[in-house]
């Protein structure tokens, strides 16, 4: 399973924060600083629970503001 969770940070933590992330390297696969509403865009990969228990983590991080997390789903559309 993915996730794509968008990350807002405080005003010039962006830094910081990525190389927090980057310790974090179970299912963290990629850390991109994007622009947009969002400073930071994190690709995970594991099942469900390692990806709530990740988010969760997130929100430890305390210049990490707010987390917007998008959980890719199968979708049979019968095509």
């Amino acid at each position: 399973m993915q996730a794509l969770s968008l990350i807002t940070v405080k005003a010039g933590k962006v830094d910081s924060v990525v190389e927090i992330l980057k310790k974090k390297r179970k299912i963290v696969k990629q850390i991109m600083v994007v622009t947009g509403r969002a400073d930071i865009s994190v690709l995970l990969r594991g099942n469900i629970d390692e990806i709530n228990n990740m988010v969760i983590n997130f929100k430890k991080i305390k210049d990490i503001v707010a987390t917007e997390t998008l959980i890719e789903v199968e979708v049979n559309m019968g095509w």
